[in-house]
């Protein structure tokens, strides 16, 4: 061997082994159990907004009733270019091109505020109609048998007495 050579093989070797504190297990962990993707991912709204999905059609045919219904309540449809970071499907072609889009369903945002004075509405509605039908069955009961205050609860048992206690 010339004493090039040698100077070459003799050269201190670069150390390529991680430090120990610095190999930890995070970095190796699992991400967790696959799973299959669902077809409804959304992007995460912008802040003060909430995200839902509108039907478009239904069975092939076109539900414009239901769409001018929630643009009317208040609803925006969310458009693919928006969310550039996000790759979700958009629809090609027709009236709402480019705005995401899946299966008969687009992605629609609210602002929190409206979804809120609207699910109020909702449950204003849900419990006056709760109590006109118990005014009309109390006033609709016999005296002989008065229901006191109507049960709103529902069991399941399986076989026995649902009284039963087992020893």
């Amino acid at each position: 061997m010339t004493e090039e050579n040698k100077m070459e093989n003799t050269a201190p070797k670069k150390d390529t082994r991680i430090d120990r504190a610095q190999d930890t297990r995070e970095k190796h962990a699992r991400k967790g159990p696959w799973k299959p993707p669902s077809t409804l991912e959304a992007p995460e709204p912008p802040e003060g907004y909430i995200h839902r999905w509108i039907r478009t059609e239904v069975m092939g045919f076109d539900d414009r009733k239901n769409v001018s219904a929630k643009i009317r309540e208040g609803w925006e449809l969310v458009r693919g270019d928006e969310h550039p970071d996000f790759d979700a499907p958009t629809i090609e072609d027709g009236k709402h091109a480019g705005v995401i889009g899946v299966g008969g369903l687009v992605l629609a945002r609210i602002p929190i505020e409206i979804a809120e004075e609207r699910n109020k509405y909702y449950r204003d509605r849900t419990r006056n109609q709760m109590a006109a039908v118990d005014t009309e069955l109390a006033r609709q009961q016999h005296p002989a048998m008065a229901i006191h205050k109507p049960e709103r609860e529902s069991r399941v048992t399986f076989g026995g007495s649902p009284n039963k206690k087992e020893s």
